[in-house]
C-alpha cells in the first residue's frame, strides 16, 4: 500500500483503517485487524459523509464481503473485482517446470540458457541496487516516451520507492546478468509464513526469454533461502487483457478473490456509478 497511490491511515476500535488515493478515485480499503471492525466501517462511513465523496470499499475478500453485508444488510452494492484478484502459484511449479502444460515455459528457458551461457542470477544487496535501478530506468523511460500519461507513470513511482527503500520494506530481490550488463530484475516481499509476493518483474524486450528465466531463477532463489515457502503471490492483471494472458500461462495454483462495494445511495453519485467500479 505504501508503494502504490497516496495513503492516509488511523488506527481505531484496535484496527487499521485508510483512506487511499490512487489513479484518480479516492477509495477505502476494508479494515484491518482484530479489533472492532463494524465499529471500524461505520467509522468510514462518517469519514466518506463528511468529505462528501461516495463511500466505496475495496480489497475485499469473500469472507470479508458476507461480513460487510451481514453487518449492513442490502446497503451495498457489493460485486467481484476480477482485475483485482491476485494469482498464487505453487513455488514448485514456477521453480521445476514440469510436466506438459509448462512445456512453452521450458522452451524460453532453455532458449535463454542457450543464447546467454554465462548469465547468472545476482540477489540484489544494497550495494548493487544502483546497477538494477538504472536497467529499470531505461525500461521505463522507453514506454513513457510512447506514453507519458499510461499505466506505467505509477507503476514507475511504486518501484523507485521500493529501490529507496529496499531494506524498511524488507525487500528481496534479484538479477539476471551477463557480465556488467543486467538482463533482468525482479522484486517481493514477504506476505505470510508460506508466501511471497513478487511486486515487480521486469526484462529487457531484446532478450528472448528473459521473462521466463528470471521468473524460474527468482522462484528457486526464494525456495532455496525460504524453505518453508509454498506460493508465490504474483498480484493482480489489472484488467490488461496481455497481462492476464501472462499470467495464466503461468498456470496459476488459485486466485485470491477479491470484491468492492458501493454504498447503495452513492450508486448514481460521481465517480461511483457500477461500470467505473469494475
Amino acid at each position: 500500500m505504501y508503494l502504490w497511490g497516496r495513503q492516509e491511515g488511523a488506527f481505531f476500535s484496535d484496527c487499521v483503517v485508510f483512506f487511499s488515493h490512487f489513479n484518480g478515485k479516492s477509495i477505502y480499503p476494508y479494515p484491518m485487524g482484530a479489533g472492532d471492525r463494524r465499529a471500524a466501517l461505520e467509522r468510514i462511513l462518517a469519514d466518506a459523509r463528511q468529505r462528501g465523496i461516495p463511500c466505496r470499499i475495496t480489497s475485499m475478500t469473500k469472507a470479508e464481503a458476507e461480513e460487510l453485508e451481514g453487518w449492513f444488510p442490502g446497503k451495498f452494492l457489493i460485486r467481484t473485482d476480477r482485475d483485482g484478484f491476485d494469482y498464487v502459484y505453487a513455488i514448485d511449479d514456477l521453480a521445476d517446470l514440469k510436466g506438459r502444460k509448462f512445456q512453452k515455459k521450458r522452451n524460453h528457458v532453455n532458449r535463454f540458457r542457450a543464447e546467454y551461457p554465462e548469465a547468472v542470477s545476482v540477489p540484489l544487496e544494497p550495494d548493487n541496487l544502483e546497477k538494477a535501478q538504472e536497467m529499470v530506468e531505461d525500461w521505463y523511460r522507453q514506454r513513457l516516451e510512447e506514453d507519458p500519461h499510461g499505466e506505467y507513470l505509477l507503476e514507475r513511482i511504486a518501484m523507485d520507492r521500493a529501490f529507496r527503500h529496499f531494506k524498511a520494506l524488507g525487500m528481496e530481490g534479484l538479477m539476471l546478468m551477463d557480465g556488467d550488463r543486467v538482463l533482468a530484475v525482479t522484486m517481493a516481499s514477504r506476505l505470510s509464513r508460506n508466501t511471497m509476493d513478487v511486486h515487480f518483474e521486469k526484462a529487457r524486450e531484446d532478450v528472448d526469454g528473459a521473462y521466463a528465466a528470471v521468473n524460474c531463477e527468482f522462484a528457486r532463489f526464494l525456495r532455496e533461502k525460504h524453505p518453508e515457502l509454498e506460493f508465490l503471490n504474483r498480484e493482480d492483471d489489472m484488467g490488461l487483457e496481455g497481462l492476464r494472458k501472462a499470467k495464466l500461462s503461468y498456470q496459476p495454483h488459485h486466485f485470491e478473490e477479491k470484491y468492492w462495494a458501493c454504498l447503495m445511495e452513492d450508486l448514481h453519485g460521481e465517480g461511483c456509478a457500477e461500470d467505473t467500479l469494475d
